[in-house]
Parts: structure tokens; C-alpha cells; sequence
């Protein structure tokens, strides 16, 4: 089939934000109360919809907590390996970040005139603001509706395939329409990566299909350096039972309500791994190596699961999660009376895009915000901190890139060449006739990664995974089959899966201790001395540890 000629559109602006989640709309609306102009482009909502409450220190629940508090708990719950740079930005900055969120309209529970607050894993005090219904579509709807009236120009059900670059700067994003295979190529002079992490690598995985592992290959072709991508993190309490809300994921916040994990021998077996305090006080990364550990050694449920029991909460703290009971009712559990089995999935990751504490990459004109970007969680991410990354950091990164817009001065530029430049990977991947299809190379991908790189890891099952993972690197080098645009676009999908499951492994295998969400069999312990330092990527091949330990 004959190669197209692609027509594009071209649109300018001063800042565009690519995603459609929380980060990205939270950077929008501050890029454009800045006073510069805003195009936001998405694909879809990413996972942000599914959000149930954020971290704030205000300390409504418990005086002891403050953004102090919040900042040690981030650092020990990240095993020390965080930015601490970054920490403070979000310890100091979510407080101020709430009070935006309810200026726009977003409903949080309270408690008289005081903000309800839950405690979650890997926190001292009860610091989660939350709604009944969870505050993620909330805060989507107030969000949307807040860009709207300010004068954001959103481009819904557009995908960034390729950003633009200028010698060493990016100056905006390549998208096509996936509806109608539309192209537009957007001119700015600050661009937010906000696509979201590495999406469904693995098997089992909370991400929702708009999130495509695009952040981390957009990035790293951009010339952006990336850091930590070995610590994927496995929500510990996802449903597999019953069937109709397989993937739903158990709130942590309920352990403090009373909820509790039992193996098939009714034992409550978070004691044995946590002796004081249990299913409380510990952070997710933990809690699902503990559950892994109990369904690997023989322990859990014959499907492959431990119970999550939610019959000792009490019966109004329980109706208090009223979009999990209702889901669990219309799949035909009663959460009152019988509990739910779960284990882990895939759920996030620490790592991603480096930047500095205003989200500013190392390529200029280039920022990132929540998932895209790594640091502030080091190995662990505390539970309820992912939401105030995204909330924090896309506030902070519409302004720093509205700045950068602001000062930067116009310069004629060469738009044709730039163009053809981004166009580079749509004329390689269209009209395939022969070579495996997208969908092909994105299955063995999920079905390589649990078991060579999951939760638990080691040398050997690492080198077997990358070895595959060579090949099927290959096979996208070679060409995907491709029938019209749409196959084009899940053939880039495919190879930008391919990259990222590749990064993790190389990460996984360069990285030999056993800290937070990763763990290796051949190396159990934590070892401060050579590895309190970031694992960096400067290109597709170049994973390396940095040159000087964390301080």
C-alpha cells in the first residue's frame, strides 16, 4: 500500500498541556491564570477518575500532622530514596492546592466546619481529604468546567504520537484525531507532558486503556532523561472476586476503618509481616509483597487471592465508600456480609521523566507533571500521595511553563523540517503487510512482564525477560502489519510498550538490592551504602546508576 501524503493542521499557543487527568487540567487552568494562552490535548481521562481522596496535612483530624509530618512520612515511606527537593514542593504545597480545589467547586466531606480526614498506608495520622463518592470525577467535572470558563481550548480524543524539537527544544506536539486520523501539529513555546505511566505492561493492571506508555518514549525520544523505572508499584487490594468488579481496586483507607486480610486459613496474616500494627501503618509496597508472599507460598484462596473482609467495619464507616459497596452490590457481594478476594496488580510507577522542583525537564521547553514524572515518591509511593502528586505537581508546572512562555522570545523556525521530523514514525509504521499485528506484540508483553519482572525479580528471570523483549523489538523494528491509521497508531502504542517494559527490566537489572516496590530474590537486602542513588536513562539503552549517592 502506498505511503500517504498527511495533511496537517497547525495550531499555535503559548503552553500546551498534554493529558486529560488531574495533572493535566491542574496545569491548564494555572498556565492560564497566568495570563497565557492554553491548548490542552487528551486522549482520555487516564485513571484520575477513579481517585478516592488526596493527601493534605492540615491537620483537621489529628493536630500533630503537618507538612513537616507529611514530608518525613513521604521520605521513610520512599525509603529515603526520594528528591527531597520534590517532597517539599508537595508537603508545602497541598494545603494551598486544596484550597484552590474547593475555590473551583470540588466537594471534600467535613466534619462540622472541618475537613473530614482519613488515614491511609504508610501515614502517621489521618491525613486523605476525600467524598463519599470519591473526588477524582469530581474534580474532573469542576476542573473541566473551571478551563472551560477561563478560556482553555481543549482537544478532546487527540493523542500526542511524536513531540516537536527544534535542535535541543521541544516547541509543541505532533497529534492525530483518533476518530478520523486527523493530524495537527501544535506550535508552543512550553509544552506539560501529563500522559500518565506505563499503562498495561502487565497482565494484571489498574491502568485504564487510554494510558499507553506514551510519557516515557515521547520523553526519552525528546532527548529527556529518565530516572527509577524499576520501581513499578502493585496496588495490593485489587478485585478479582466477584467477576463484575474484577480490577476495582480495595481502599487501604479502609484498614483503618477496621477492614482486615485473611489467607484461606482465616488467618489475619498481616500480623506476622507487621507485628504492632498489622493491615495499619505500613505502606502499599509492603502490603502487596506480603499478599504475594502468602499466595506464593500456599496460603492464599485456590483462585489465587486473600480476603479482603469487610464485615468487621463497622456498617456506617462502610457505607461511607458508596461507589465500592455499590459496585460490589450490582456484582452481587454484599459488603456487609460477604468480602471480596484480591491480590495485587500493577498499579503505578515511582519512576519516569527527571525534573527539577518546578517540573521543568532537561530539555528545554519541556515539563512533566504526575506519572510522567519521577522522583517524589523514591521506591514506594504512599497511599493517597499518587492523587497529590498529580494535583500538586500540575499546578506547579502550569505556572513554571507559562513563565517559560512567557520569556521566551519568538525565533523563526524551520516548521516544514520539523514537521517531517515527527511525521518520521507514521511513515515507518503505515502500510506493513506482513510481521506480526499491534495487538500481538502488546500481549506478550503483558504476559512476559508479571512473571520476569513483577513483584519479586532476580537476574536470571530479568535476562530472560529483556532477551524477549529484544525480540519483540525487533519484530516492531521490522514492521507491524498495519491496514489503515488506526493500525498505525497501535503500532506505535506497541513499540512505545515495548520500550517502556524494557526500561523496567534494565532498571530492575542494574539496581542490585531489594528496596520498596522492588524487590530481587538474589539481592533480599536494602543496601544503603551503594544504592541510595537514582538509576538514570539518557537513552534507550543507556541505563546507568548515577554517579553519587543520594543525600
Amino acid at each position: 500500500m502506498e505511503v500517504p501524503h498527511w495533511d496537517i493542521e497547525v495550531l499555535d499557543t503559548d503552553v500546551l498541556v498534554l493529558g486529560g487527568g488531574l495533572a493535566g487540567l491542574r496545569a491548564a487552568a494555572s498556565a492560564r491564570t497566568a495570563g497565557v494562552s492554553v491548548v490542552q490535548a487528551f486522549h482520555g481521562r487516564g485513571a484520575s477518575q477513579h481517585i478516592i481522596g488526596f493527601n493534605v496535612p492540615l491537620g483537621h483530624a489529628d493536630p500533630r500532622d503537618s507538612p513537616q509530618a507529611y514530608f518525613e512520612d513521604t521520605i521513610a515511606g520512599g525509603y529515603e530514596l526520594n528528591d527531597p527537593r520534590l517532597v517539599g514542593a508537595l508537603a508545602d504545597g497541598a494545603c494551598p492546592t486544596l484550597e484552590e480545589l474547593v475555590s473551583v467547586g470540588v466537594p471534600f466531606a467535613r466534619e462540622g466546619t472541618r475537613f473530614a480526614q482519613r488515614l491511609l498506608s504508610g501515614n502517621r495520622y489521618p491525613r486523605s481529604v476525600y467524598h463519599p463518592n470519591g473526588v477524582g470525577r469530581l474534580a474532573l467535572e469542576r476542573l473541566s468546567a473551571h478551563c472551560r470558563a477561563i478560556g482553555v481550548s481543549a482537544y478532546s480524543g487527540w493523542k500526542a504520537i511524536g513531540l516537536l524539537r527544534d535542535g535541543l527544544d521541544v516547541v509543541g506536539a505532533l497529534l492525530v484525531k483518533l476518530s478520523s486520523a486527523r493530524l495537527l501539529a501544535v506550535h508552543a513555546r512550553a509544552t506539560v507532558l501529563a500522559t500518565g505511566g506505563i499503562g498495561a505492561i502487565y497482565a494484571d493492571s489498574t491502568y485504564p486503556l487510554d494510558v499507553a506508555s506514551d510519557s516515557y518514549a515521547l520523553a526519552l525520544g525528546a532527548g529527556a532523561a529518565l530516572i527509577d523505572m524499576e520501581f513499578v508499584q502493585f496496588e495490593p487490594t485489587v478485585v478479582v472476586h466477584p467477576e463484575g468488579c474484577r480490577g476495582m481496586e480495595m481502599p487501604t483507607a479502609m484498614f483503618g476503618d477496621g477492614a482486615r486480610l485473611l489467607n484461606a486459613a482465616g488467618e489475619r496474616f498481616m500480623f506476622r509481616y507487621n507485628p504492632e500494627h498489622g493491615e495499619k501503618r505500613i505502606e502499599k509496597a509492603r502490603i502487596a509483597l506480603c499478599i504475594q508472599r502468602e499466595i506464593d507460598e500456599g496460603r492464599g484462596m485456590p483462585d489465587g487471592t486473600v480476603v479482603f473482609d469487610t464485615i468487621t467495619v463497622l456498617p456506617e464507616r462502610l457505607e461511607s465508600y458508596m461507589s465500592h459497596c455499590r459496585r460490589l452490590r450490582a456484582a452481587g457481594v454484599e459488603p456487609l456480609t460477604t468480602a471480596p478476594r484480591v491480590r495485587p496488580a500493577a498499579h503505578s510507577l515511582m519512576g519516569g521523566i527527571r525534573v527539577d522542583a518546578t517540573t521543568q525537564t532537561s530539555v528545554s521547553g519541556l515539563f512533566a507533571a504526575g506519572e510522567a514524572a519521577g522522583g517524589v515518591h523514591g521506591a514506594s509511593r504512599l497511599a493517597g500521595n499518587g492523587a497529590s502528586d498529580a494535583l500538586v505537581f500540575g499546578g506547579i508546572s502550569g505556572r513554571a511553563a507559562a513563565a517559560f512562555a512567557s520569556r521566551a522570545a519568538k525565533v523563526p523556525r524551520n516548521w516544514a523540517s520539523i514537521h517531517a521530523d515527527a511525521l518520521s514514525p507514521l511513515q515507518d509504521a503505515w502500510a506493513r503487510t506482513d510481521g506480526p499485528e499491534p495487538n500481538d506484540i502488546k500481549k506478550a508483553v503483558r504476559g512476559i512482564m508479571p512473571t520476569g519482572a513483577g513483584i519479586y525479580r532476580s537476574r536470571d528471570s530479568l535476562l530472560e525477560t529483556l532477551s524477549t523483549l529484544d525480540l519483540l523489538r525487533s519484530e516492531v523494528d521490522g514492521g507491524l502489519r498495519t491496514s489503515g491509521p488506526r493500525d498505525v497508531i497501535r503500532a506505535i502504542e506497541a513499540a512505545n510498550m515495548v520500550l517502556s517494559a524494557s526500561l523496567v527490566a534494565r532498571s530492575a537489572l542494574e539496581r542490585t538490592e531489594s528496596r520498596g516496590a522492588h524487590q530481587r530474590t538474589d539481592y533480599p537486602k536494602r543496601d544503603d551504602a551503594n544504592w541510595l542513588r537514582h538509576v538514570t536513562i539518557e537513552t534507550e539503552t543507556g541505563v546507568k546508576p548515577a554517579p553519587a549517592a543520594m543525600q
